[in-house]
């Protein structure tokens, strides 16, 4: 008996509110994928950086071999960056990617309902953690929004999570995964809208304890992540990878687990939390577990 004919991805306008790390390489691979891509931000100045960021990423793309010139210079002028969320009225899919703080989403969520037209339109969160079906409750059209959970770097990484609520259309999550395949070229997995989804929620409590270990002194940080790198055939040890997510992300989602599970396992430790005061958030502020250079 054959399978059920996937339906094809109608998606063809993408709006992307944030461009930070997540929010500009979701966007990257909207553009590469020859697909008209917004992406808002904050302010000119928020949006002007964003622009940077991605034209640095495709040309790493072209210095590496993975993207030819002319497809890098395509992409790039796929892409309207706006300070005006208003650009994103014509919009047939909107990824919401903006800080991983649930009033923060709720904002953009509300608004975005006023702002794009198309009733049949989609709007995604790429939350790591955040109930999805909070978020969708606060707009008019619940039945139109998902979780869609890219990983970092997102022009690398092939996963993507997709996230129903319990108002989750069906037809809604089969278009998505249409898009995701089809169109970006990545693997869909589906989840239920419980904190962490899939990976996280496997993944989180790992890195806390490793960040346990650090904190007791029961091994140095390089010790430990090369003991996971050279004794278990991990790619990046668990607090390289901590640092490489962010630290304060990776608190967030722990916070957001814990809420969630009540599991003593999900709590961020003190450690983690008072690094996150100190700014010391990893990879991007140039110190974490490890020191980085600026690139």
């Amino acid at each position: 008996m054959n399978a059920p004919a996937r339906p094809s991805s109608r998606i063809r306008r993408v709006g992307i509110v944030g461009g930070g790390q997540m929010g500009a390489g979701i966007a990257e691979v909207c553009a590469r994928a020859g697909l008209d891509t917004v992406v808002a931000e904050a302010d000119a100045t928020a949006a002007r950086a964003a622009r940077e960021r991605m034209a640095v990423s495709l040309e790493r793309a072209v210095q590496r071999g993975k993207l030819d010139r002319i497809s890098a210079e395509d992409a790039l002028a796929r892409l309207l960056f706006t300070s005006d969320l208003d650009d994103l009225a014509d919009r047939q899919l909107v990824i919401e990617a903006v800080t991983e703080s649930a009033d923060a989403k709720i904002e953009v969520f509300t608004a975005l309902d006023k702002i794009v037209e198309d009733a049949e339109a989609i709007l995604a969160t790429n939350t790591s953690a955040i109930p999805v079906m909070r978020l969708g409750m606060a707009t008019g059209r619940a039945d139109h929004v998902l979780g869609l959970h890219f990983f970092n770097p997102v022009p690398v990484m092939p996963l993507v999570e997709i996230v129903s609520s319990l108002h989750t259309a069906a037809h809604v999550s089969d278009t998505v995964e249409a898009f995701v395949g089809d169109s970006l070229g990545k693997t869909a997995i589906r989840s239920r809208d419980r904190a962490g989804f899939v990976v996280n929620a496997l993944l989180i409590p790992y890195l806390l304890s490793a960040v346990r270990m650090a904190e007791s002194g029961f091994a140095s940080a390089s010790d430990i992540d090369n003991g996971m790198v050279l004794g278990c055939a991990h790619p990046m040890g668990p607090l390289k990878l901590a640092d490489l997510i962010g630290l304060d992300t990776v608190a967030a989602i722990a916070g957001s687990l814990y809420d969630e599970f009540k599991e003593p396992l999900y709590a961020p430790p003190p450690l983690l939390r008072r690094m996150v005061q100190a700014g010391l958030l990893g990879r991007k502020t140039g110190r974490g577990f490890h020191t980085y250079g600026r690139d």
